[in-house]
């Protein structure tokens, strides 16, 4: 991951999290470079705005977060827990291992490593051949997605302790950036087109859903559709 790409990866994952186009502060950027500097990981920063999001919408406040400054703590705060955990996971001097694996998953670590190297094969084929009939957002963000797959898959076979909720939050970040591109890749008429046919599929069912929930489902299913027709399997690690 180039210097460049550090600072423009950050910038779209504060700005897809925050939903409306923002453009990054002075501050912002110094926030960024020195986050550069302290060699914090791309995907540790990108796991702590996802984190720092996840906590904004859970308890919604009158403000918006208008600053990357909001995601300063959560970012460190996971900087912080990584190395620990790095550390932890060297051996002692007696050769054992000083961190126990057991309580900190319900995944088998094994089941893990091999969902990471299937899923890095997959993007990086989808990558190249995508990019290879033309390069569009989707075959850009395929790539940055094998990128940090790569960074993601080299850090938990350094501490295959690694907390799971960490790992997922990283995960769940990655597949909120394809869902973008894959919605930013289909033409408008084909989207409405595909989301009028789910509508109707659930005619009869609306006035017995919550709208938030009607709207989710639909929504949900449109990515499952585009999912299907692009061939991008989920990243989640509740699809092992």
């Amino acid at each position: 991951m180039n210097y460049f790409n550090y600072f423009t990866e950050i910038e779209d994952a504060f700005v897809r999290r925050r939903g409306k186009h923002l453009f990054l502060s002075p501050l912002d950027w110094a926030l960024m470079e020195t986050w550069k500097e302290q060699e914090i990981p791309l995907h540790i920063v990108l796991r702590g705005i996802e984190r720092s999001f996840d906590s904004y919408e859970a308890k919604p406040r009158k403000r918006s977060v208008k600053t990357l400054g909001y995601c300063q703590e959560e970012v460190e705060a996971q900087f912080a827990e990584w190395l620990e955990a790095r550390v932890g996971a060297n051996p002692d001097s007696n050769g054992a291992s000083q961190v126990t694996d057991s309580d900190k998953t319900p995944f088998n670590p094994q089941a893990i490593r091999d969902h990471l190297k299937n899923s890095l094969d997959a993007y990086s084929a989808l990558a190249a051949l995508r990019t290879a009939n033309g390069p569009d957002e989707l075959s850009e963000t395929l790539d940055r997605t094998s990128k940090l797959l790569t960074a993601i898959a080299e850090d938990f076979e350094a501490n295959p302790g690694l907390d799971t909720r960490k790992l997922e939050a990283s995960l769940t970040g990655l597949d909120r950036m394809l869902n973008q591109a894959m919605l930013g890749t289909v033409a408008a008429t084909n989207l409405k087109e595909l989301k009028n046919e789910l509508k109707g599929q659930f005619k009869a069912y609306r006035s017995q859903m919550d709208k938030a929930v009607y709207e989710q489902t639909i929504e949900n299913l449109i990515l499952k559709r585009l999912r299907e027709q692009f061939g991008v399997p989920r990243l989640s690690l509740f699809y092992l």
